[in-house]
């Protein structure tokens, strides 16, 4: 009865309440802790750098948002990892899958760049399937890395102050994978400069052939999209009160996830998540693996035998990538802290 809970997850999102996001835990990442909103029905998930507005429907980000900062960018950052994995917050019939990007022909183009991340978790996190797109190669590898995220990432290392970055996609021309993941059509970078009171938007389609065009104003993008940022020269305004009542029976998708890989039985990590979950500081762990369900239930078993923490095993396949090289048989972590 496949089709039944299909329709009853549509019925779902359809409700006005689950088109009101909260992201109760990182509302500082929003200018003003205004929140966006749009008719799109998602997910708020929270970050340590970065938020993401999900569709469950559409298996990528409406949108996300971050502050850059210059001085932070201006420092050592990490290096970048090429570890990808499933959110293990969205309930499995939500999720993007590794496999579903396999031998699509499609990047997973990140909402929030890597390359914005200035230490080891965040750059772990940035890997999140949630903070992915089906995006163009030629267009994630050239033209959106080249003159969308690296003059943003230059423009905030000379402004005085914060930058706050939304980036997402629109429309839909196809899907990929067995879990139907749109293919966006156009995708979107909004810049925001409170010092200056000033916003402008990248607007690139989403082809390998894809060529520049000058920035659009604040105005135009939200009437592409449909979602309204409420920047201060927006007049619109959220009645915070009116959104927490409505949401007071929505369990929020918030938290502190991130994932600890293992290529092998290592006792210093598995310990360490031993004594976090015996300090109180873990909620629950999801342990994601492919080829290797042994290493798995090993670390699975020693963490259950020392810990009352809620686990789960997940099997999954990451494809192949022209960019990333996989080990069949890691074994992802993915924790969540209270």
């Amino acid at each position: 009865m496949k089709w039944i809970a299909q329709l009853f997850l549509f019925i779902s999102l359809l409700s006005p309440l689950s088109a009101l996001a909260l992201f109760d835990e990182c509302k500082d990442l929003f200018p003003d802790q205004r929140i966006p909103t749009s008719a799109q029905a998602g997910r708020d998930l929270c970050f340590d750098a970065f938020a993401v507005y999900y569709s469950p429907l559409d298996k990528k980000p409406i949108y996300t948002v971050e502050k850059l900062n210059g001085e932070r960018l201006a420092g050592p950052h990490p290096k970048r990892t090429n570890q990808f994995y499933e959110e293990a917050r969205l309930p499995y019939q939500e999720r993007a899958l590794l496999s579903d990007y396999r031998g699509s022909g499609y990047d997973r183009g990140h909402n929030v760049p890597a390359g914005d991340m200035t230490n080891e978790r965040a750059m772990a996190q940035s890997f999140s399937l949630a903070n992915m797109m089906p995006q163009a190669r030629q267009n994630n590898q050239g033209i959106w890395a080249k003159n969308v995220e690296e003059p943003t990432r230059q423009y905030a290392k000379r402004a005085g102050g914060e930058l706050y970055v939304f980036t997402g996609s629109t429309g839909k021309m196809g899907s990929i994978g067995n879990g139907r993941v749109a293919i966006p059509d156009h995708l979107f970078k909004l810049v925001y400069e409170p010092s200056k009171n000033t916003a402008w938007a990248y607007w690139v389609e989403n082809t390998n052939e894809a060529t520049m065009s000058p920035p659009i104003t604040y105005q135009d993008l939200k009437a592409k999209t449909g979602i309204d940022f409420h920047l201060p020269d927006d007049v619109a305004s959220i009645d915070g009160k009116k959104m927490n009542q409505q949401h007071q029976n929505q369990q929020p998708l918030v938290g502190g996830w991130y994932p600890i890989f293992f290529d092998d039985y290592s006792p210093s990590k598995v310990q360490e998540i031993i004594a976090n979950s015996k300090a109180g500081k873990i909620a629950s762990i999801q342990i994601q693996y492919d080829r290797n369900p042994e290493l798995a239930k090993k670390i699975a078993q020693e963490i259950q035998r020392q810990t009352s923490v809620q686990l789960k095993l997940s099997q999954s396949s990451p494809p192949d990538s022209a960019t990333a090289s996989y080990e069949r048989n890691r074994v992802t972590a993915i924790i969540r802290s209270k």
